[in-house]
């Protein structure tokens, strides 16, 4: 499969093939690593929007590869304070890079720069919407440790409403058969049109509110935090807040080779005596974002096929 110049912006985008594929190439990654692969390219790290895991991941995985990274971590030290536009700094910015990576508040942000842009853009999370990186890299983790992505029990809980990443996730494991099992307040509840979108292609849909009720189902359990930055109403966000949290004793009421993950950060949704158990795989997780990233950057670089 030919991925060079291709954009990265929405799960929806891929086949099932494809996503497939991906995940192969990030095994090849995992196994070795080729530290000149990249040389002589440049990645821009534009991150809008705080970000640790994904910014540093793929900083890192372009230096593995022999790559230059160029950018900036904070919106206010770019000239967007002086009124430039998103379209002219991608603009900008495409002058000096090989492919941008782009995180951004906004929704339809990273579409936007994808059309801009006659480099690869590849979309680090836009707003609520879409964070397909993270999905492959929640795939690629599931995978490794269920040995399939067929026919599984998926439990996702917390911040279904805001929550760019399980958006991407559910998706995507429509591909595979999957049983989703939502779990979350009736406020934080998935969108409708992601549920909609499920049911039309066949997927059983469970809906809760307590992980109790389901916990003995589930292979997998994805965690969220409830998210303080996308509530225009603090005291909706003081009154749902820590409305989910697991330790020990969710594990007496599970299947013995439940894993449980999480898009971190956590703040008080799963609590530390967790970290040590084999169910909790959420740092692995974290790590596994070298490996998928290496593989996006290479791909749509056009270095391997």
């Amino acid at each position: 499969m030919d991925f060079k110049g291709r954009d990265i912006i929405s799960i929806r985008e891929f086949s099932k093939d494809e996503i497939l594929y991906i995940l192969d190439i990030a095994k090849s990654m995992e196994a070795k690593t080729d530290y000149k692969l990249l040389s002589g390219n440049v990645m821009a790290s534009l991150f809008f929007e705080p970000s640790t895991r994904t910014r540093l991941s793929f900083e890192s995985s372009m230096n593995q590869l022999g790559g230059r990274v160029i950018g900036f971590a904070d919106a206010g030290v770019t000239s967007g304070t002086k009124g430039e536009t998103l379209y002219d700094t991608i603009k900008m910015v495409e002058q000096y890079s090989d492919v941008i990576v782009m995180r951004h508040s906004i929704e339809g942000s990273a579409r936007l720069a994808a059309e801009a842009a006659d480099v690869p853009v590849i979309n680090a999370g836009d707003g609520a919407n879409q964070h397909p990186t993270q999905t492959l890299l929640d795939l690629y983790t599931i995978l490794k440790h269920k040995g399939t992505l067929e026919g599984l029990n998926i439990g996702i809980c917390g911040d279904l409403k805001y929550g760019r990443t399980v958006h991407s996730l559910a998706i995507a494991m429509a591909h595979f058969g999957a049983n989703m099992y939502f779990i979350a307040p009736d406020a934080l509840q998935m969108p409708k049109v992601y549920i909609e979108e499920l049911k039309e292609k066949g997927i059983k849909i469970v809906m809760a509110k307590k992980i109790e009720d389901v916990s003995k189902e589930l292979d997998i359990l994805y965690m969220t935090r409830i998210q303080k930055e996308r509530f225009a109403d603090p005291v909706e966000y003081q009154r749902l807040k820590g409305a989910y949290q697991i330790g020990l004793k969710l594990l007496e009421r599970s299947k013995e080779d439940l894993k449980i993950m999480h898009p971190l950060p956590r703040v008080d949704e799963i609590k530390p005596e967790l970290d040590s158990t084999p169910n909790a795989v959420y740092f692995e997780q974290a790590g596994n974002g070298i490996h998928v990233r290496k593989a996006l950057l290479a791909l749509v670089l056009g270095k391997v096929k």
